[in-house]
């Protein structure tokens, strides 16, 4: 099998868009994602721009993807966090994901950042365990939080 690993461009959304949808199942979330189309459109080619995208080109179309943007540390400067990455499920084990984790790495390199960050859920252990044979550090002392839009209006209006 050949594959291209490139930047997506604005064609690409509603394939890159399948592809969230995918790991949304994947991660046991299937009606999670709330974006469409336009919103990755906007985000990634209006002005500012909100994140970068890597694409895995196969002979059918996209096959994966990894979605990264810049947050800013206060112990580290700029840091390059790293939201998705995901394979379809019937190009998985023959190179896709290290291919476009390599490309997340190769760019946070020469943009100079101090290091990338993601989360992974606790039972993807062949994520896991991949993540830290690269000689990434994963964490079991940091809990992810995060708030709501519906908890977020909740809160102010309390």
């Amino acid at each position: 099998m050949t594959f291209q690993i490139r930047d997506a461009v604005k064609s690409d959304m509603p394939e890159v868009l399948a592809l969230i949808r995918a790991l949304a199942l994947f991660e046991k979330e299937p009606d999670a994602v709330d974006i469409d189309v336009a919103d990755l459109e906007s985000a990634a080619f209006d002005s500012p721009k909100k994140f970068t995208c890597f694409v895995a080109q196969g002979d059918q179309g996209l096959i994966g993807m990894a979605l990264i943007y810049f947050r800013f540390s206060t112990w580290k400067g700029p840091v390059v966090h790293l939201e998705d990455l995901i394979v379809h499920q019937s190009y998985r084990g023959q190179g896709v994901g290290t291919a476009l984790y390599r490309s997340v790495m190769e760019f946070a390199q020469a943009q100079g950042v101090k290091r990338v960050n993601w989360e992974v859920l606790h039972w993807n252990t062949a994520a896991i365990s991949f993540y830290e044979k690269t000689g990434a550090h994963v964490s079991d002392q940091w809990q992810t939080v995060s708030m709501s839009e519906t908890g977020l209006k909740k809160y102010l209006e309390s």
